[in-house]
């Protein structure tokens, strides 16, 4: 047996025996995600029902799909399905393809349209007997069912007349792992890297199989290893063998793996004397890296890049273009079926140039110039994951080029890992977002999705903030951003809301009494960061490098647009960026762009990105725009100090550790929140002049938060 062969069938072994590897004692670290499994009342009916689980043949992945149901349906039940090859009783569950299994073939079911990820769930009769069928094309789409059915129970869902279709929206749906090869995570607040490269490829750790059963249950089907920043060493012999590892524990669960690449890496590796994308011994050196890691891993998904950013070496360094780099690395891939997902995220060393612009200036004149397996990978917003920023206006401007979204998922900006922000609300903004490119209905998502312009690649990315602290993901309300994310790269027009529910309900309780507040909550914090970290319209005002508190003095750094008064622009006169004048407003299509040019029809949330505005300007709310902004600053306070109250009646409802771990991080929250907001406003009213309202006033001179260390918070 080779090496590929005996992975799958240790790893076969792993899965159905794995119930034995989960303990009560981590029961509630958060290490189980949700994918608890806690018994279900009665009352809903799910006991009545699955008696028996009816298998075909075996691979892999349909052994995944029955170890996973039955753990679940153990766990929610109360007792094991009896194993069985054939329908001889009521209430028995059937899974697999027409391939796999005789029974689910014989029924004659309507999958074609399912493609090759969907299922269907269904109750049907089979030889007089009450049945129900979790069926696929395949058998990924097969595990994805399963763990759609146990959704359901663990929701607490009747299953009586239960009939569910489901295919995803988007071909790519993938996690981007800032993972560095000496275990640090770049932007990373979870803890050291899940990849253990030194035990690689002898040992494939527990957790990696957990993760990817995780990613598998919402439907992710891709992961990137290792930073965007990328070390050449990962595409070296040593590196490569690690990674086939890696892959073969992977791929029973429908995740491939792909590489960030560094450009410069035919020099570094192969002793070339230039990274010249038409240089025909530069490719020629990434036609043998591609065989290379094929040979290894024969369903590599294929290279992320980022190019010409932040210092990176890329074919601009060769007076190229980003289609020309690119390209060549299409080229080499495409024998393989693999892709290229070229990062867009690119912007000028230039004080007089917009930083905003620089991604739609440089991209939009290569528009339909790029191969079929390129895809370029889009920030939602033209700067850096901020807490609020308009879409960007590459979406809509593309319609020969395949694009997909990416979302930052860590919190980089958002209070990065004791913050509570549920990021749900910022993709569905994103998504739902209308670009106006044909008209009315020309949503973000149906640009990233392929439907609108009929792209060859569709996709979403999302940074990771996977980690190997014990809860994975460095809090437990930080675990829902991880789930929404592959839950809306499965269908981007799903609901913030549906999904915040569905994991409360997973990972807390099904009581409305819980559930009902705690949703809430979540659909209100992120807009409460917002506004104590960056209300209007503000953005990229915290301190320099680690982004970690408020910095909108911060003059740290040597370019003018890695300094924050580059964006807020305050003066004697007003605050804001006047983006009319730069340029960006104009990337945008009618009706958009008028919107947006002027003070009065700018939505106000996003007032300061656009406009350089009076500190007398009259808003909707009757205060002026000094008063406006002490105003947001202090709701972004309160609202946390509301889900602070709102925890705290909840006690009773949760687990002691889970429960003090989230209190005690709101407040932390609410700590550093006072601090956003007394700095920050400290720091403006030098230059409104205006006074404080009634009331409030910083507790401390702005000398005191401009002189705070990295890490401290101010005193009470």
């Amino acid at each position: 047996m080779g090496r590929y062969a005996a992975m799958l069938a240790a790893l076969a072994l792993v899965v159905m025996t794995a119930p034995l590897l989960s303990t009560p004692a981590r029961a509630e670290s958060g290490y189980d995600l949700w994918l608890r499994y806690q018994p279900v009342e009665e009352s809903y009916g799910a006991a009545n029902h699955v008696t028996a689980l009816v298998t075909g043949y075996r691979s892999p992945t349909l052994d995944a799909a029955a170890w996973e149901l039955r753990r679940g349906l153990t766990g929610l039940l109360g007792r094991a399905p009896a194993q069985s090859s054939a329908v001889t009783a009521d209430d028995v569950l059937v899974i697999g393809t027409p391939k796999s299994s005789a029974v689910i073939a014989a029924l004659n079911l309507p999958l074609t349209a399912l493609g090759d990820e969907g299922y269907l769930i269904r109750g049907v009769t089979i030889s007089g007997h009450r049945a129900m069928v979790i069926a696929a094309n395949s058998d990924i789409g097969v595990l994805y069912g399963a763990f759609a059915l146990l959704r359901q129970i663990q929701m607490a869902k009747p299953l009586a007349g239960l009939d569910i279709a489901s295919t995803p929206k988007t071909k790519l749906r993938v996690l981007n792992h800032w993972d560095n090869l000496n275990g640090t995570v770049e932007r990373g607040y979870a803890g050291a890297s899940i990849w253990d490269w030194p035990a690689l490829p002898e040992h494939v750790s527990r957790r990696i199989i957990d993760y990817a059963r995780a990613n598998a249950s919402i439907g992710i089907n891709g992961t990137v290893v290792n930073n965007v920043n990328a070390d050449a060493a990962f595409l070296g012999a040593e590196y490569i063998e690690k990674e086939a590892a890696l892959a073969d524990a992977l791929r029973p669960f429908g995740i491939r793996l792909y590489l960030s690449v560094r450009w410069s890496a035919p020099m570094e590796l192969g002793g070339l004397k230039s990274a010249d994308p038409l240089d025909p011994a530069v490719k020629a050196w990434w036609q043998a890296k591609a065989d290379e890691i094929y040979r290894a891993i024969p369903d590599f998904g294929g290279f992320l890049v980022k190019a010409n950013s932040e210092g990176q070496p890329g074919p601009q360094d060769y007076h190229r273009t980003h289609a020309d780099g690119a390209n060549m690395i299409a080229d080499v891939l495409k024998p393989h079926h693999g892709v290229v997902m070229w990062r867009a995220f690119v912007y000028a060393n230039d004080p007089r140039i917009d930083r905003a612009t620089t991604a739609y200036n440089e991209f939009v004149p290569l528009d339909g110039k790029f191969r079929d397996n390129v895809v370029l990978q889009v920030k939602n917003g033209p700067l850096d994951f901020q807490p609020r920023e308009p879409f960007s206006p590459l979406f809509g401007a593309m319609p020969h080029t395949s694009l997909m979204m990416e979302f930052q998922i860590t919190k980089e900006y958002l209070g990065q890992q004791t913050h509570l922000a549920y990021l749900g609300t910022l993709y569905e903004e994103a998504l739902e977002s209308d670009t106006y490119e044909h008209g009315p209905g020309s949503t973000v998502a149906r640009v990233i999705d392929g439907s609108l312009d009929h792209h060859p690649i569709s996709g979403i990315a999302g940074v990771a903030n996977i980690g190997n602290d014990a809860d994975w993901c460095g809090s437990i309300f930080n675990q829902a951003n991880w789930y929404v994310f592959g839950r809306m790269a499965w269908d981007p027009e799903i609901s913030a809301r549906a999904v915040a529910d569905e994991w409360v309900r997973q990972t807390f309780n099904n009581d409305p009494a819980f559930v009902t507040p705690v949703v809430d909550m979540m659909m209100k914090s992120r807009q409460a960061v917002v506004d104590y970290m960056t209300p209007l319209g503000l953005a990229l005002i915290m301190a320099h490098g680690h982004h970690m508190g408020p910095g909108p003095w911060d003059t740290i750094g040597p370019r003018e647009d890695w300094k924050a008064p580059y964006y807020h622009r305050a003066d004697a006169k007003g605050i804001g960026f006047d983006r009319v004048a730069s340029g960006y407003v104009a990337q945008y299509h009618s009706p958009l762009k008028e919107e947006y040019a002027k003070v009065s029809t700018t939505p106000e949330d996003l007032l300061l990105w656009f406009h350089h505005v009076s500190w007398d300007h009259r808003m909707k709310s009757g205060r002026t725009l000094w008063q406006e902004l002490v105003a947001r600053y202090q709701k972004g306070v309160d609202d946390v100090a509301a889900m602070q109250a709102t925890w705290a009646k909840l006690a009773d409802d949760v687990d002691p550790e889970r429960y003090a771990q989230v209190r005690d991080f709101l407040a932390v929250q609410h700590r550093e929140a006072i601090w956003w907001r007394d700095a920050c406003l400290a720091y403006f009213e030098q230059f409104s002049k205006r006074p404080f309202p009634d009331g409030y006033k910083p507790k401390y001179p702005l000398g005191y938060y401009e002189k705070m260390p990295f890490g401290a918070s101010p005193k009470p």
